[in-house]
């Protein structure tokens, strides 16, 4: 099995990815709010409505992981003349990244797919949708766009939601379009018909979509490979990846070999657009050449990170490489995050009502005056993040000679302490910009500041948090330190 350093670097490379990807665009609404009461005119519960928000979902979702593993996308899809499609192609404008072609049919219902939240609990969802095929000059304006762009791309994405975008001819045709380029292809699955899909690279139809193409028992993994070469065999498709849900992935490949992942996840949180996500990975790393196994890793690990979010979520390549750091990250058990990371991680706390509390610095070499800081920290609040100078940051300040440790074995050794529940590094001189985007309720520093010489205070005080100075325990420095080691 190829080590986690080879699937690193894996993941790093899909950053120069290039991708077209076609199918049904979606916009993904979600309205967040309250239950208190039950309503007197039915049994049902009551949503206050705190927010809302938007975006892009189906096809949309896959183009928006591309974009967020740094991959370059082609995107052709249709939308209503309406308010949603509107909007679909006001989101993908401001997608960094994406070359969209969004076909306007008058006649279509833009997909709208509307979940209500309270408490992190989805408790409904409403779709509007029409599945109408696209009329004829529609879909040879998604082939003749697809024709020159197809040899410049390194993998297609074909993203069926069964929303009438991807009928059968258009299916027909831009997979051998792709074949005659040399080009890979692949589908996201609907329906039960695979036979549309016939030359297509590989398929990634979820374990209750394999049952209903293929008519067989999926209930162990022999059941699953086996239904799997079945579609296989009779369908004309190179390899079929099966996403299990809690239960991991199965890739079966034409030759008949099975291999089974596990499920990454640790927290499941919210399982919307997983399987984009994994159609993203996929199809960036059968662009640039990845192994088709050490490509369903990474998938499998995508997916793990994105069910760990709130929404239609993406995972980055810098989550990518650092979950891949296992051996590094195994002590920290899961608390040094990347700046998205810590952001995603402190909203779920902030939904259960907890208080944010933050310090910094270099915590180069680890003293009783940092452990009684980071104690006087973690007493004021629920949950401590500790934003730590890089090892290019620690050397401006403190001079070439610094630090003595580097990052991520100063990170290591603050994540194992009980009083630190997250470890940021950040690449800045301060931390200011990362006190910008975490928004503590509590800042804390040591007592040989005043407050007006604390960063980020005048940042945290404005929106109604607390600075406090937590006492210095005397004599221990970590300058200190060195100089009585070199002497």
């Amino acid at each position: 099995m190829t080590d986690s350093t080879t699937l690193a670097a894996r993941a790093g490379s899909l950053r120069g990815a290039r991708v077209m990807c076609i199918g049904d665009v979606m916009l993904d609404r979600f309205v967040h709010g309250d239950v208190e009461r039950i309503s007197p005119e039915a049994p049902i519960p009551v949503v206050r409505v705190r927010r809302e928000s938007a975006m892009l979902g189906g096809a949309g979702n896959v183009v928006r992981n591309l974009v967020a593993l740094g991959a370059r996308a082609h995107f052709l899809a249709a939308v209503g003349e309406d308010a949603a499609g509107a909007e679909i192609t006001r989101l993908i404008g401001v997608q960094e990244g994406v070359d969209p072609c969004m076909i306007v049919e008058g006649a279509r219902t833009t997909t709208i797919k509307t979940r209500f939240f309270a408490a992190s609990q989805q408790l409904l969802r409403v779709d509007q949708e029409s599945s109408a095929p696209l009329d004829a000059p529609a879909r040879e304006q998604i082939r003749r766009t697809a024709q020159p762009l197809i040899r410049e791309v390194g993998a297609l994405a074909l993203s069926d939601y069964g929303k009438g975008v991807l009928g059968p001819e258009l299916l027909r045709e831009l997979i051998a379009l792709a074949r005659a380029a040399g080009v890979p292809v692949l589908v996201d699955p609907k329906g039960n018909d695979y036979s549309v899909y016939a030359g297509a690279s590989l398929v990634t139809p979820n374990r209750r979509e394999l049952h209903q193409a293929v008519h067989m028992p999926v209930d162990d993994e022999a059941g699953i490979a086996a239904a799997a070469r079945h579609l296989i065999a009779s369908c004309g498709i190179d390899n079929v990846l099966v996403t299990r849900s809690q239960d991991g992935m199965t890739l079966v490949s034409r030759s008949g070999e099975a291999v089974h992942l596990p499920a990454e996840a640790r927290e499941v949180y919210d399982v919307s657009g997983a399987g984009d996500t994994v159609v993203a990975v996929m199809a960036a790393a059968m662009a640039v050449k990845v192994p088709l196994a050490e490509a369903a890793r990474l998938a499998n690990l995508a997916a793990g990170i994105v069910v760990g979010k709130v929404g239609t979520a993406v995972a980055t390549a810098d989550e990518l490489v650092a979950a891949l750091h296992h051996s590094q990250l195994a002590q920290a058990e899961g608390k040094i995050a990347t700046r998205e990371g810590a952001l995603a991680q402190v909203e779920r706390w902030r939904r259960r009502g907890m208080r944010i509390g933050f310090t910094n610095g270099c915590f180069d070499l680890l003293h009783p005056g940092h452990v009684a800081l980071l104690g006087q920290s973690r007493a004021a609040c629920d949950r401590l993040v500790v934003g730590l100078n890089s090892d290019d940051s620690v050397r401006r300040l403190k001079g070439a000679n610094r630090p003595v440790q580097a990052e991520m074995a100063r990170a290591t050794v603050l994540s194992s302490l009980a009083d630190v529940d997250l470890v940021v590094i950040f690449e800045e001189d301060t931390p200011e910009s990362l006190i910008a985007a975490l928004r503590p309720d509590i800042l804390v520093k040591g007592a040989d500041y005043s407050i007006a010489q604390v960063v980020g205070a005048d940042l945290v005080r404005g929106w109604g948090g607390k600075v406090i100075l937590a006492e210095l325990v005397p004599g221990f420095s970590t300058t200190a330190t060195i100089a009585r080691i070199g002497s």
